[in-house]
């Protein structure tokens, strides 16, 4: 991938500054970063808060896999992000179904996936990323973190080009190699979790995924695909 980062010095959202580019028909592998974000953009609606000294970082993708497997790009993603930061020292992180990377158990990144649909598959595909690196915004009922708390300082442009860097061996993998990389640092089998989506909630035990990225939830003597939803665990 030619990677083109371009960066801001401010700007609203990068997610909504790719997929106004992807809309003009940019070509795939623009990354956009800013030092501070001002209508940052979080899953489910949410407020995502970055105060300058974090990653603002969005990513521009025209993807050949169907339209079915875009639930994908959340787990290669969070992947990248692990593998990044692993790279520049952090420690203990895990990920949280589908878009959370977490440090310790509390909430580290966040991952955004906007994308449209054309006849044949995806038409283009929006990766939004936001890493805690410096701060770490108070969320009600969650924890969070900041790499800073671990002694690390690292500058929102070293961690983009290493997301990119990782991003890249991921985007072409089958997908159940992407499925069992993510296992490794995702939900233990058996784990007891709630699922919150469209105004319902399931209860059960972490299953697995299914080759599409799919949360498999075993709920008394059947499994549940979840193809979207709010992971709910007691350590947040």
């Amino acid at each position: 991938m030619n990677w083109r980062l371009e960066l801001y010095s401010e700007l609203g959202s990068t997610s909504d500054e790719i997929i106004k580019r992807a809309r003009a028909g940019e070509p795939a592998g623009l990354a956009v970063l800013a030092r501070k974000q001002t209508q940052g953009r979080g899953s489910r609606g949410r407020v995502w808060r970055a105060p300058e000294g974090n990653l603002n970082l969005s990513i521009l993708l025209r993807p050949a896999r169907p339209a079915a497997q875009a639930g994908l790009f959340s787990l290669i993603s969070g992947i990248a992000v692990a593998e990044a930061l692993e790279g520049l020292g952090a420690e203990n992180l895990t990920l949280k179904w589908p878009n959370d990377v977490l440090c310790g158990g509390a909430k580290l990144a966040g991952i955004l996936i906007d994308a449209t649909q054309a006849e044949t598959g995806l038409e283009w595909l929006a990766i939004g990323i936001g890493i805690n690196l410096a701060a770490a915004p108070e969320i009600p009922d969650r924890r969070t973190m900041a790499l800073a708390a671990q002694g690390l300082d690292i500058s929102p442009e070293t961690a983009a080009h290493a997301i990119l860097a990782r991003l890249e061996s991921w985007l072409e993998a089958p997908g159940a190699l992407i499925c069992a990389e993510w296992l490794k640092r995702g939900h233990a089998p058996g784990t007891p979790m709630e699922i919150a989506y469209a105004g319902q909630r399931r209860t059960g035990f972490f299953a697995g995924l299914s080759e599409a990225g799919e949360l498999l939830l075993q709920c008394e003597n059947r499994i549940e695909t979840i193809n979207t939803g709010e992971v709910l665990l007691a350590n947040g």
